[in-house]
């Protein structure tokens, strides 16, 4: 005979098996998603870096390609400094943005001292 009403210990134990098995499917899930949601904005931005990189590699190209050869100056005397080619090597370094200003100026101070 069966009594009527809450379940029996074997009724409760498999329901709370498929809760318990919901719950760590779910969980599961949920993990995957935001595991491939993180690789996917990794790729993103590594996939940005390289195109960051390209425009870069290809600003300098045409930069280098478009500079204009300088006339060749007097050699300097010897043991003296070319002070007009240190300074246009700074320049180029400026515009190339490897210097800043203060960097600039500094190396501009040293070199006419």
């Amino acid at each position: 005979m069966r009594r009527a009403g809450r379940p029996g210990l074997i009724g409760l134990a498999a329901r709370t098996a498929v809760v318990a098995g919901t719950a760590n499917a779910v969980t599961n899930a949920s993990a995957a998603k935001q595991q491939q949601a993180a690789v996917n904005r990794q790729n993103a931005a590594i996939a940005d870096q390289a195109r960051i990189d390209a425009a870069a590699a290809q600003a300098v190209a045409a930069q280098q390609a478009a500079a204009p050869v300088p006339a060749a100056a007097p050699a300097p005397a010897a043991g003296g400094v070319d002070v007009v080619a240190e300074l246009q090597k700074l320049a180029a370094l400026k515009e190339a943005g490897l210097l800043d200003d203060a960097e600039f100026a500094a190396a501009k101070a040293k070199l006419l001292a």
